[in-house]
């Protein structure tokens, strides 16, 4: 016997347009606001495009690199971060994080194109990057690669969603896994560029490459707690006894994240103060200009505050989790701001005692630079608004009635067939590979 033949919206969870039109004044007013600030900053994104952003953003030849890099950054390090918790589960087989993982991947690509979206404004020609990217390939370039990596994630992740929708396990675990495989290449790049530039002492290493990597996957369970629990305050029936034990799981896995990122901060400041290139930086952080930044917003508000709150939430407490991940999200974002601009605030002869060189720089983001930034966060906030009214919720079970001939998977939750004869436990090796 063959499988039963469904439609595609029913298979998919597609609710239509229709579920938009029947949301809540609330909830539409919420997505008016950000669609609001999208078409906002957009216009001073197009704006800067063609007046010339040198004209318009507080980036100078000193400091290259502003806002939109660390925005960019942090778009970037979530998406790589929730493919990451994602893979935990229909990857690598732990069922415990199966039910998340349809949310996790459709807001992997949404951050991945938020951080495409605001890159676009910070690039002084980017149709340059698409043609010669391809047309001139510069092998030795870790900007090229980072290009390069990161297409080929996208493309892996839409294909591994796609496959998601479908219900089609195989390959969505073998587009899972070479989505992790290029993204964490990309992102590991993404550090390289940083940990290569010799130039930079505050930068240069093997650290970067590394941290990125854990700061990823801290992020990704930080974004898909606050995700799933704010989803639950829209739709009731998300959390149900699979998501329970997913939510319960993944604030562990948080937690360690959370301990091993504090681990890599503290060795950060002791071995940056007796580095003379890196002092000045770690200084600053500690009792100068971005004492705010690191103590306040990075380290009690990214690292200290949820690290309690999630141990005493005990994975159960859910408006506590939204709360505190949301509040961490805040945190990670100045955690990205204090690896990109303080990282440029030392003169590059510094060190060598020039007289010009002797005073640390300063960087203040223009108005131009904050709205753009706006843009690509509103992007991420709208499209996660409308895929929560368009995919119901991404709850991989969409039968209220399972049809005859098929069974709801115990791991991962979604409505599988089985063939003539099958068992369920035949028919659920053969979706998920024997895991």
């Amino acid at each position: 016997m063959s499988e039963v033949e469904i439609s595609i919206s029913e298979k998919w969870g597609y609710n239509g347009l229709a579920a938009i039109k029947e949301a809540s004044t609330a909830y539409k007013m919420a997505m008016g606001f950000f669609a609001l600030l999208f078409l906002v900053g957009l216009a001073f994104g197009l704006h800067g495009f063609f007046v010339g952003y040198r004209h318009v953003y507080g980036v100078t030849r000193e400091i290259a690199w502003g806002l939109l890099i660390s925005t960019y950054i942090f778009c970037v390090v979530t998406s790589t971060g929730l493919c990451i918790v994602s893979s935990f589960g229909h990857v690598f087989g732990n069922v415990a994080f199966m039910p998340i993982a349809k949310r996790a991947v459709f807001m992997s690509i949404v951050f991945l194109v938020g951080g495409f979206c605001i890159i676009f404004f910070d690039l002084e020609n980017p149709f340059r990057l698409f043609i010669w990217n391809v047309v001139s390939p510069n092998l030795r370039s870790n900007m090229w690669w980072m290009g390069t990596l990161y297409g080929a994630y996208m493309v892996f992740m839409m294909l591994e969603y796609y496959c998601l929708l479908n219900q089609n396990h195989s390959v969505s675990r073998i587009m899972g896994f070479l989505g992790l495989a290029v993204g964490i290449a990309a992102h590991s790049n993404l550090g390289g560029i940083f940990g290569m530039l010799h130039g930079r002492p505050f930068w240069y290493g093997p650290y970067l490459p590394i941290y990125f990597i854990f700061s990823a996957a801290m992020s990704g369970g930080c974004a898909i707690l606050f995700f799933t629990t704010l989803g639950a305050r829209f739709n009731p029936e998300v959390m149900n006894e699979t998501m329970q034990r997913a939510v319960k799981a993944i604030t562990l896995l948080t937690i360690y994240f959370i301990v091993v990122i504090m681990f890599f901060t503290l060795w950060k400041i002791i071995t940056g103060l007796v580095s003379e290139g890196k002092a000045p930086v770690i200084e600053s952080f500690l009792y100068g200009k971005y004492a705010v930044n690191f103590w306040f917003f990075e380290v009690f508000l990214g690292m200290i505050l949820p690290l309690a709150l999630l141990i005493i939430s005990k994975g159960r407490k859910y408006n506590l989790i939204m709360w505190v991940t949301g509040i961490q999200m805040i945190g990670i974002f100045f955690m990205r701001y204090d690896i990109v601009i303080p990282g440029q605030m030392v003169p590059v002869y510094h060190s060598l005692g020039v007289v010009e060189a002797s005073h640390l720089l300063s960087y203040t983001p223009s108005w131009h630079e904050i709205m753009i930034s706006i843009y690509g966060v509103s992007f991420v906030a709208l499209l996660y608004l409308a895929g929560e009214r368009l995919f119901n919720s991404h709850q991989l079970q969409k039968h209220e009635i399972v049809p005859e001939g098929a069974y709801v998977c115990p791991g991962c939750g979604a409505i599988h067939y089985m063939k003539e004869g099958e068992t369920i436990e035949e028919a659920m090796k053969r979706h998920h590979g024997g895991w």
